[in-house]
Parts: C-alpha cells; structure tokens; sequence
C-alpha cells in the first residue's frame, strides 16, 4: 500500500525546492519553517512562506499570500487575496481587507484598519487604531 503525500512542494526563485504543508485549521499550505498557530485559520487557498509566524486566532482569508518572515499577531484578519509582504508585522487585531497590499517591512498597528485594495508601501507604518483606505 501506497502512503499519500500530506505535502506539496514548489521551487522559490533561487531553485530552492520548499516543502509546503496542509494546515489543520482550514487547509491553507504553510511552508515547513513557518510557525502557525494550531487555532489560526488559514483558508484552502492560502499561503504561509518560508519563516512567517501566525500566531492564535488569527485569520487569513482566501487566496492570501503571507510572504517570507512577516509575523500575523494575535487575533489579526488577513483579507481575500491580500498580500503582506516579507518582513512585515500586522498587530493584534488589525484588520487587511481584501485585496490590499502590505509592503515588506511595513509596521501595521493593533488595531488599524486597512480597507479593501490599499497599498501601504515598503518600510510604512500605520499607527495602532487608524484606518486607511484606498
């Protein structure tokens, strides 16, 4: 009897093969240096990369791409096919809409708002309780 693959592997853009891991919680792939918390929900379509850390009760919503070493704080909503960009930091509580892009090494707030398809740019910072939109 044939054992079945609870992976899926992708090469980066170095040639790097990563091995990526179904999550518990919801199904999204996480890749095998992330850290997800158990009671993080990461939907089907959705990808944790390489040394991102998502922690309790976050959410990350369909089609949303956690890119290189960005860290998800508690309670944080990812939106559809939001995109949070290597390094970044999201706050306990804030909330990315969907489809909104969040640069690398950006600085979002407890708290903060970012609404549906805004950009906040590489190295920003939002402060904690504002809202942005686009």
């Amino acid at each position: 009897m044939r054992r079945k693959k609870n992976y899926v592997e992708f090469e980066d853009d170095r040639g790097i093969t990563r091995r990526y891991f179904h999550h518990s919680n919801g199904g999204g792939l996480v890749e095998s240096s992330a850290t997800v918390d158990p009671t993080a929900y990461v939907h089907a379509s959705a990808y944790v990369d390489p040394a991102a850390r998502v922690h309790h009760g976050a959410r990350i919503g369909d089609g949303a791409w956690i890119d290189h070493g960005a860290v998800i704080a508690p309670a944080a909503e990812i939106g559809a096919n939001a995109h949070i960009g290597a390094g970044a930091v999201v706050g306990s509580r804030a909330v990315i809409g969907a489809r909104a892009q969040v640069g690398a090494r950006a600085r979002i707030g407890d708290g903060a708002r970012i609404l549906a398809d805004d950009v906040v740019t590489q190295g920003a910072t939002v402060e904690h309780g504002s809202t942005r939109a686009a």
